[in-house]
């Protein structure tokens, strides 16, 4: 067990001191310490591959912001090369994708294709005790997505229109992508993950119909192989979109909902008896000292419990964003003490 377990304690709604906090893409662009690693690496996707230094990146935030756990420094994106989509990431551009539509053309997934993943994960947490590691995964709607549209989209309708055009390939390949999550996942776990999050991040362009009809049932199947699988390695599930999609996922054997700032956490506290973690909007980072503590001390107070809740962003930290507000923002978490 990690020195701090805080995070985990909340997660398994025990008793807690304060509500722990850390912050989706806490070791990112806007650390002057990351840009200097990243330097180091032709592309981003050399980085992620590089045992040595993606510990490093993901052990910065322990090092430098005082969070109460770490996130694998990785992608979403890149168990997908290790069935058959190229991938690229081009600077300023994002991610580039390219598969040409036939699940005929993937492969079946090896875990040692991933091999460097786990490898970093074994790493931190040789170099430190002190906190746990969350390992993480895309969910099977958002890498699917991703692949249809050739990467991230405004409209999504390319994703739309498959969907709707070619339901049976469509659910071939949300099946095939759920077993490679699940396999992924599994591995990080038994390469010493402490905790797991799934990102839905693309759930909020869909109507509450098609989520329940055609991303519901493999999150469904994928948290619920992961608790039967490793019962005691907590999972969240994030996923951004209205309060009208909370209904279903409160079904999911997840332990936790990670939710965007669209989302009343008093509310869904009332409503569900489930861990929630969130979900300050990220926008409130480039304002006034004065209204972050504001606005950060509304969120913590509005929480209607004492532990089953962690403190996070709704979406993750992006790489304008001032290093010294961030520091402030987790130091003010670290200050309250719920009442």
């Amino acid at each position: 067990m990690p020195r701090n377990d805080l995070f985990l304690r909340a997660l398994r709604n025990e008793p807690v001191e304060r509500f722990p906090v850390w912050l989706m893409r806490q070791a990112g662009r806007y650390m002057p310490e990351y840009r200097k690693l990243r330097a180091l690496k032709p592309s981003f996707l050399d980085l992620c591959k590089d045992p040595e230094l993606a510990a490093r990146i993901t052990l910065l935030p322990l090092e430098l912001l005082g969070v109460d756990a770490l996130i694998l420094f990785s992608d979403i994106l890149v168990p997908l090369e290790a069935i058959g989509v190229k991938l690229t990431f081009a600077e300023g551009e994002g991610p580039k994708l390219f598969w040409d539509g036939k699940l005929s053309s993937l492969k079946p997934f090896d875990p040692k294709e991933t091999g460097f993943v786990y490898e970093t994960i074994r790493r931190v947490k040789e170099l430190q005790d002190e906190l746990p590691v969350i390992g993480f995964a895309g969910a099977p709607f958002t890498l699917a997505s991703y692949m249809i549209e050739g990467g991230s989209s405004r409209e999504f309708l390319k994703t739309k229109r498959f969907m709707w055009e070619r339901p049976k390939e469509f659910k071939r390949l949300m099946d095939l992508l759920t077993e490679v999550v699940l396999a992924y996942l599994s591995e990080q776990v038994k390469a010493g993950a402490d905790a797991l999050q799934i990102f839905d991040s693309w759930s909020l362009y869909l109507s509450v119909e098609d989520y329940e009809e055609l991303v519901y049932p493999f999150v469904n199947y994928l948290t619920a192989e992961l608790k039967e699988r490793f019962p005691e390695t907590p999972v969240i599930y994030f996923f951004r979109g209205s309060a009208a999609f909370l209904e279903a996922a409160a079904d999911l054997r997840a332990d936790a909902l990670s939710v965007d700032w669209s989302v009343s956490l008093p509310e869904a506290m009332r409503l569900y008896d489930k861990v929630f973690q969130g979900n300050l909007e990220p926008s409130v980072l480039y304002s006034t000292h004065e209204v972050i503590k504001e606005k950060t001390l509304s969120l913590l107070k509005s929480v209607p419990r004492r532990t089953g809740f962690v403190f996070n962003l709704g979406h993750g930290l992006a790489p304008d964003m001032e290093f010294e507000k961030v520091k402030y923002l987790v130091e003010l978490v670290k200050g309250f003490r719920p009442g």
